[in-house]
């Protein structure tokens, strides 16, 4: 595919921080010859690898590691999709954020970006896409993410996007699992359904069951994981669909759910260090001259734009006025012309009438 032998491919490698993979410079210089040369089967390839490496599955700064070059791979010639191990890294990094083992937010940043965007800000369309939603959403870009992600409730979540209409059933767990379990680049991680049932158009039935939310772990892979790797391959064969047995009468929540989150977020500190801006205490900075010349241009011109509306209202109700007047005189004009017709006709009838009577006098 890249079109070096195994041998000069494996003298390319490189080892940072205990992580093995090809340099991204020598990917794109690869890729670069390919398209001098016209060669767009492989450039193609080379690029997708480098989608895989950078955007995808990013590990090390300038590496595309071992693990991103076999999820393409996979992909490349058996077709498997991505998704699972991109939500396994999703999943592995934040577990390893609030663990504080790595300050670093390590996953597919554009796909949680556009996770956001789509169930955290409401619009007046909705959009069969994520990928749609998340462009036509403007105030993305005007929020401060921090205060926004603190105010953030129940009420203002778009919990069903329309983009998840029409999915048939809820994967729920697989082979003697409890709930999902997931294989990603760095190790395997669980994912608990019946902690999600809402975003997937379910209510909360009360409180999850504790079996249903054990932890599933495993960090790094070595050959003493390989019989996990296996298990958890053997159990993906076997899944578990749920829809009818979740339903209800409405989205919302049942029960003591409000309860049990009390209790299982007591202990995460992050959650009080989000600070809330309070409005009594906040200073409007200094606006500079340009700022207030600005202001000034804008007051004047709303001035001269009601101004205009005033002139525009009156020349408007003077055309009206005109308008009427101009109707009027049109129907006077023609009633008038029917009356001077019909006294013509009377005349043209007795000149017609004496010329008769003065032939017979004449006789």
């Amino acid at each position: 595919m890249v079109g070096d032998s195994a041998r000069e491919l494996d003298r390319r490698k490189q080892t940072r921080n205990g992580v093995v993979g090809l340099p991204w410079k020598y990917l794109e210089g690869k890729a670069r010859d390919m398209a001098k040369q016209e060669e767009w089967v492989p450039f193609a390839d080379i690029l997708a690898l480098l989608i895989f490496g950078v955007v995808l599955f990013p590990n090390v700064d300038g590496l595309v590691d071992l693990a991103a070059i076999d999820a393409f791979l996979a992909y490349h010639h058996s077709k498997e999709s991505p998704v699972v191990a991109i939500l396994a890294d999703l999943f592995d990094t934040f577990d390893r954020r609030c663990e504080k083992i790595s300050a670093l937010i390590v996953c597919c940043l554009p796909t949680l970006c556009v996770w956001l965007v789509s169930h955290l800000f409401q619009q007046d369309i909705r959009h069969p896409c994520p990928l749609q939603s998340y462009r036509s959403c403007v105030e993305k870009r005007r929020v401060d993410w921090d205060q926004y992600l603190a105010r953030v409730g129940g009420s203002t979540i778009n919990w069903f996007p329309r983009w998840k209409e029409g999915k048939e059933g809820v994967l729920f767990s697989c082979g003697d699992y409890p709930n999902v379990p997931l294989i990603g680049t760095r190790g395997c991680i669980n994912y608990n359904p019946t902690l999600a049932i809402r975003q997937l158009g379910y209510p909360m039935r009360g409180a999850p069951m504790e079996e249903s939310l054990s932890p599933f772990l495993v960090k790094d892979f070595g050959a003493q994981t390989l019989k996990i790797v296996q298990r958890v391959h053997k159990a993906w064969e076997s899944p578990l669909r749920k829809d009818k047995e979740l339903r209800g009468i409405r989205n919302g929540i049942i029960d003591g759910y409000h309860e049990w989150l009390r209790v299982h977020t007591r202990g995460l500190d992050w959650l009080s260090k989000l600070k809330i801006i309070n409005e009594e205490n906040f200073e409007v900075p200094k606006e500079d001259e340009e700022v207030q010349a600005l202001k000034t241009e804008q007051e004047k011109a709303r001035l001269a734009k009601e101004k205009f509306k005033l002139v525009a209202t009156d020349i408007w109700k003077e055309c009206a006025e005109l308008q009427e007047e101009n109707v009027a005189t049109a129907r006077a004009l023609e009633q008038e012309t029917k009356r001077a017709r019909k006294e013509k006709h009377g005349r043209d009838k007795f000149r017609g009438a004496l010329w008769g009577s003065n032939n017979e006098l004449k006789l």
